[in-house]
């Protein structure tokens, strides 16, 4: 069984920083990609900005420049740093990671949510 995670959310004002972690904790082998998506009430849930298990990243366009997610493989741990928030980033975040649980087989894991509240 593997279990991630989720730690940071919370209020935040406008412009202002938060530090998201997910961390994956059980029996596998490695783990792949690690993602960080996010649903706001009303709307789908949307990724957010993704991290190979080499370190190659992607994002959203609405949070390039303001959102940075990197991973410490010793610790399974993936970060989502969120930089200039606006109210509009206003949602649950979620983590998501590809896990090895044998070689040959790969399975998706999600978190259980941290609400990320921004507002003055």
């Amino acid at each position: 069984q593997v279990q991630l995670v989720e730690s940071g959310g919370g209020l935040a004002q406008p412009g202002g920083s938060l530090r998201l972690s997910c961390a994956a904790s059980g029996s596998f082998f490695s783990i792949n990609a690690m993602d960080w998506y996010r649903q706001a009430p009303g709307k789908q849930r949307e990724l957010v900005a993704a991290i190979t298990g080499g370190g190659l990243t992607n994002y959203a366009d609405s949070v390039k420049g303001r959102f940075t997610i990197s991973r410490d493989n010793r610790k399974n741990t993936a970060y989502l740093q969120m930089n200039s928030l606006k109210p509009e980033d206003t949602a649950v975040y979620y983590c998501n990671a590809r896990v090895l649980i044998r070689p040959d087989y790969e399975y998706r894991y999600w978190g259980q949510g941290t609400q990320v509240t921004v507002s003055s």
